[in-house]
């Protein structure tokens, strides 16, 4: 098993000095510093780097230290885009980064979105058929027979949970589980960067076809290696405990390059995961 004291990343194809600072929110100068890197032009491929990790090292946007719980919104005629973020007392930015939309994105009566609230509901105040809201940090969410969840719940995450938030300020979801439960991967992939970051414990983050990057955060230890290639369902880490809420918290991610995605619209194996 894995104890590393630092955070290393793999450079992939493509990759540059620029790329992998603004992924991990770090100095570029600051990055070539650390690894002893004179031209940045000259990146070899499958180079082994290390991430400064200063109190100024974070991922992109902010912190995980305040989450945000969102519920599905079925949209009706009339809806805009505008007129919802007007309701819900967000920026229009905010609404469409929630959801993954670009600026020109067209609303369609029927259409399930992604809103700040811990009620699912309609423009008239009816409960949308079949939505579970996810729970409130620090509750425990409804107790639901296993054939009838629905939304974010019913997905498979890299661990069972009892709590789903998504981040304030930053497309990513905590996700509250078990101490030492296994955490596994959702997809298959390399592992191109693994070790303890500040606020996340220790990190693994995998990349898979298609530029897409998977992290694993809060993990207590890691059980896989820089330079792996893993499965879906492989064991990641255990789940640690995380120092302030004083729960097993996951910090869930996924990128597209660099660009956030919502966790729940990324791409999961089409696969069982056993014990799940």
């Amino acid at each position: 098993m894995l104890a590393a004291e630092e955070l290393i990343h793999v450079v992939g194809s493509g990759e540059t000095i620029y790329s992998i600072s603004r992924f991990y929110g770090v100095p570029a100068d600051e990055l070539m510093r650390v690894n002893k890197i004179t031209d940045p032009s000259r990146l070899q491929l499958g180079k082994r780097l290390v991430i400064p990790t200063t109190e100024a090292s974070v991922l992109p946007a902010s912190g995980p230290a305040i989450s945000q719980t969102l519920a599905d919104y079925r949209v009706v005629k009339g809806d805009t885009l505008y007129s919802l973020a007007r309701t819900h007392r967000i920026t229009l930015q905010n609404l469409l980064e929630m959801n993954g939309f670009s600026s020109n994105h067209a609303l369609k009566a029927g259409d399930v979105i992604k809103v700040p609230g811990t009620q699912s509901a309609s423009a008239s105040g009816s409960n949308t058929p079949g939505a579970i809201t996810p729970g409130t940090a620090g509750t425990t969410p409804p107790v639901v027979p296993a054939a009838s969840v629905s939304g974010i719940y019913a997905l498979r995450w890299p661990v069972a949970p009892k709590v789903i938030t998504y981040m304030t300020g930053q497309m990513g979801v905590v996700v509250e589980g078990e101490q030492l439960e296994s955490v596994r991967s959702l997809t298959q992939g390399n592992v191109v960067s693994a070790g303890p970051w500040r606020k996340y414990g220790r990190v693994v983050i995998v990349e898979t076809a298609g530029g897409y990057y998977y992290m694993y955060g809060g993990l207590e230890a890691l059980s896989i290696n820089v330079g792996d290639r893993i499965t879906p369902g492989m064991e990641v880490g255990k789940l640690g405990v995380n120092s302030v809420s004083q729960k097993p918290q996951l910090y869930f991610m996924v990128f597209r390059r660099d660009t956030p995605l919502d966790p729940a619209l990324a791409p999961r194996a089409s696969i069982a995961i056993s014990g799940k």
